[in-house]
Order: C-alpha cells, then structure tokens, then sequence
C-alpha cells in the first residue's frame, strides 16, 4: 500500500484480549509459535486451521477479528483461495484484518495474494515486534473505514460516499492531517463510479494526483474514460501506467478490455499473455485469455490457458464451467471430440444446474458440427429445443445467441428466432446487441426479416413498459405494482421494466409509509440489477430512497452479492 501511514508509537493502544483470531498454517511448529505471539499480545480467544477447507469450515461458522493465514497450505486451497472465497461469501466483518503471512518472496506468489488485497503480507520470520506495529497499523485504519463498508455492503454507495466525505472532513482537524484521506478519497472514487457518476469519480482521482502519481489513481481515470467511450485515450493511460510500474496487473486486465472493445483481439491476446506470465494464478483472468485466444482462432494458445484456469481453478471458489466448456470447444476444433465429450461430462458433474446443463449440450453439438459429425449435431440440437419446449425460464443474453447460432446452424429456425427476439425484448435500449443479433439473422440469411423481427420485439418491450409507467403516473399504483410484476415475469433482465418497477414500490411507500414486503421486493429487483448490469446511477439513487423509507435508516446486507 502506498498510502502514508503513522509510526507505530503514535497510534492508541489496541486491547487484543477481547478479540477472536484464528491461525491458518499446515505446520503446527508455525502454527504454534504464531499462537504464542499472539498470547503474549494478550490474546486468548485464538482457533487453528492447518488446511485451506479446515479455514473455510471455520470462517463460515465464526466471524474473526483478525486472520493470520498462511500462502502455501499444501494439498487443497491455498491461502489466496481462502481470501478470495471468504471475500466472495462476505464471511469477514468490514472491521476484521486478514494478514497473508508467507516464506514465498516469488513476484508470482506476492502477486497473485495482493490481487485479492490482504490487509498486510508478511514475510517470514515474523518477530512478535513487527507482528505488533502491523496489526495496530491495520486494526485502526479498518476502524475508520468500519461504517463505510457497513453502507458498502448494504450497497448504499451514496450513504459511502457521504461518510468517506465526513471522514476526510474530521481528519482534517485533527493535529498531523488525515493519514488515511488518500485511501479515502479512494473509496470515494470508487463508490461514485458504482454510483453512475463518472464525473465525480474523476474529480476525486484527480485530487489524488493533484498530490501524487498514483498508478491507481490513473488507471481510475483510464476506466472512467473506457466506460464513456472514449476508447483510445482509455488505451494510451493504460498503456502509461504499465510503462511506469509494469507489474501494476489491474492496467493489463483494463488495457485488454480496452482492445477488446476497440475489436483489436490481437492486441487484447497479446496484454492477456503478458498478464498471464507476471501473475499466472487468477483463474478469472486465464479464462478470459482462453475465451479471447478461441475467439481468435489460436487453438493452441487456448488450450494451454484453459488448462491452467482447470488446473489452478481445482480448490478456487472463482471456479466456472467456463474453463471446461472452452476447452471442449478446443477439442472440437482439434477434432478430438472424445476429450471434448470427457470435459463436458466433467462440467455437468462438477456444476450441476440447470443453466450448466444447456450450455453444456450446446458445446456439445458446436463440437459435433466442428468434427463434421452432423447427425449427432442435429440431434443435440432436437433436444436442446426439447429443454426450451420444458423450461418457461430463458437463460441469460449470451447463452440464448449461442444456442440460437447452433440451431440455425443445425436446420432449426422457429426456437432460434424466439429466443433473438426474446433477447431484443430483454435489451431493447442497446443497439451494440441489436446489431449483434442482426449479425446472427444474417449468417442465417433471415437479414430483411430479421429487421422486421428486431423492430417487432422493441415495440413490444416498449409497450409493456409503457402501460405500467402510465399506470403509476395516473395514480393507480396498486395496478401498476401488479402490472410491472408481470412484466417483470415476461421480461426479466430488461433494465427500464426492473428500474420502473423499483421506482413504483419506493413511490408506493413514500405514499403509503413503509412496508417490509414492498421494500424486500424492491431491493430484491434492484440487486438483480446491479448483478445484469452494475454500475448504473438509478440503482445508487433508489438504493438510497429506500435505507431513508426504512425506519432504522439502513438496509439488510446484500448477502448475495460478490465482493468487488
């Protein structure tokens, strides 16, 4: 961390008897002289954990104060694993104080554990002095930034953003400055951005360069400016960035989204190799390598991404089917359809659900079509309509094209269709995805009808919206609550009907006065939202009308959603 922090001398003593702690490390040598260290700190309440899974068993039972983990924890989960699955599960209180504790000094290790942003990273040896000065560094800087995690995990970003706001004002005051005012007007950054408010995020990242050359800081900027479009300037601060610190990883992710948008795969599989060699154990970036490298063609440097996310993905809670169903569609290539076959049983078994279940028989008859097999095509597509014909539920946006792409290519057309015009009616705001549907309607030679199609299923969505909308502004809100449930059944993830419809509960209630059911629902929309589409302005702002509807002030904590 960049940020100053204040000697050790100068912080207020820390009482750590009344804290709970638990020890991770598959030594019990080390295990036990971190305990000793730790009781002569005054500690009493310590637990031990020698494996990844021992940890995991107990961080969903207790919530700890401070973790000492260790790296490397032989077969099963390493100690990145835990971090990032207890991060995704929100099974750590924003006070607590995870510290990676490791004998590794490989730029790989360090590297990889800072990307899921311990609170410390300690080498090995640990003496109990320094044991000391870093966790009273860290126990009071997660003090102050305590109730702006608690509005951050109740996705209040507004509320977060007021209280990083109050802190630097309160900072302020006090004798030697703020020593944490750059980490917070981080945060803010950051809030305003999940907020919908590009322009405050870029006025708080650039009163943080107004005092430094933070790379964070501008590879803020650079995603500030990639989100508004402006593509290339995006590129070019990317591209500073990792010319000034090139071991800065979040730029490479950033600049390879940057060509991927710009429809440079080349250059977006170049970035993503670079990335790869520097910090090779994110399972999340080896798949976004092999999906880009499969898009390109380069079936050999697909292979050998795919396998490393399987490999490295084994104990990883970031685990997918992605990895299998890519690599499948390898073999496919390969014309090796009998591995193809082995991966995709292996995905169903590891994932079973539904969702898992249609993408896997899709590959499986992309495979079938790629190694000339057409009979076996065709039949998987038979019963991939068959799941339709079963299911009232569609599947998510990409996974409805891919599986209207193999049917059309298969001799199907009337599934293939409904399922682009469903696609259209979910999304009918966005014209990159018309276009992209279009370009599906055309390989299939439908191009004129297609048109026809695409402009039908717009109306259609715009007209369901519309009723509900003129329902409320009537004042029949009981009909228009009723109204936007059904159109929410028909159109699930489209984001004007979602929105609508959270806007008609929270107008419900300022007129009505708060009602539990009503507010549940309405988070329970809003949070579909910020899972299809984060980052949007009137998710941060309804969030915010209903903690002020709640009588307490503030909301239950959006367990379901992943850590960022």
């Amino acid at each position: 961390m960049n940020t100053r922090e204040p000697p050790a001398t100068t912080l207020k003593e820390v009482s750590w008897a009344d804290k709970s702690y638990l020890i991770v490390d598959d030594f019990v040598g080390v295990r036990q002289l971190l305990r000793e260290s730790l009781r002569n700190l005054g500690a009493r309440n310590i637990d031990q954990a020698s494996s990844g899974g021992e940890a995991m068993n107990l961080l969903g039972r207790i919530r700890y104060d401070v973790v000492l983990c260790d790296y490397n924890l032989g077969e099963g989960k390493n100690g990145q694993q835990v971090l990032e699955e207890a991060r995704q599960r929100n099974l750590l209180n924003p006070s607590s104080v995870w510290m990676m504790v490791s004998a590794e000094k490989s730029t790989e290790s360090v590297m990889g554990a800072a990307e899921h942003q311990p609170d410390a990273y300690l080498i090995k040896p640990i003496t109990e002095g320094v044991l000391l000065t870093r966790l009273n560094r860290v126990w009071h800087k997660k003090q102050v930034f305590r109730p702006i995690d608690q509005a951050y995990g109740e996705k209040d970003y507004l509320r977060a953003a007021r209280l990083c706001d109050e802190e630097i004002a309160r900072g302020a005051q006090k004798e030697g400055g703020n020593v944490h005012r750059i980490e917070l007007l981080r945060m803010k950054a950051r809030l305003m951005e999940k907020s919908g408010q590009p322009i405050k995020a870029r006025e708080a990242y650039d009163e943080v360069l107004a005092e430094r050359e933070y790379q964070w800081a501008r590879t803020g900027l650079a995603k500030i400016r990639m989100a508004n479009g402006e593509l290339e300037q995006a590129r070019q601060l990317f591209q500073g960035v990792i010319a000034e610190n090139r071991h800065y990883i979040d730029a490479y992710d950033q600049l390879a989204l940057a060509y991927q948008q710009m429809g440079q795969l080349e250059e977006a599989c170049s970035v993503l190799e670079r990335a790869a060699r520097l910090s090779p154990n994110s399972v999340p970036r080896q798949r976004h390598f092999g999906q880009v490298c499969l898009k390109l063609g380069n079936v050999g440097m697909a292979e050998k991404a795919f396998r490393k996310c399987i490999a490295i993905g084994e104990y990883s809670y970031l685990k997918t089917a992605d990895a299998y169903l890519g690599l499948a569609r390898v073999c496919g290539m390969k014309n090796e359809p009998k591995e193809a076959l082995l991966l995709l049983g292996h995905a169903q078994r590891e994932f079973p659900t539904d969702d898992v279940r249609l993408r896997v028989k899709i590959t499986e008859g992309m495979v079938y079509h790629e190694t000339g097999d057409y009979r076996r095509a065709r039949k998987s597509g038979d019963e991939l309509e068959e799941m339709l014909a079963l299911s009232p539920q569609r599947p998510d946006t990409a996974t409805c094209m891919e599986m209207a792409t193999l049917l059309f290519v298969v001799g199907v057309k009337e599934a293939p269709v409904e399922l682009l015009c469903y696609v259209i009616r979910n999304n009918h705001d966005s014209l990159l995805l018309q276009d992209e549907v279009q370009r599906i309607f055309d390989k299939a030679r439908m191009g004129e009808e297609g048109v026809e199609l695409i402009r039908a299923s717009k109306k259609e969505a715009a007209d369901l919206m519309n009723q509900g909308v003129l329902l409320w502004k009537t004042g029949k809100l009981d009909e228009a609550i009723a109204w936007m449930r059904t159109a929410r059944a028909t159109l699930p993830n489209n984001l004007r009907i979602l929105f609508n419809a959270a806007q008609i509960l929270v107008s419900a209630m300022q007129q009505n006065g708060y009602q539990i059911m009503l507010a549940d629902e309405a988070i329970e929309v809003l949070l579909h939202v910020d899972r299809i589409h984060p980052g949007q302005q009137r998710f941060a702002q309804l969030m915010e009308q209903l903690a002020l509807l709640a009588p307490d002030g503030t909301l239950p904590p959006a367990d379901d959603a992943p850590a960022d």
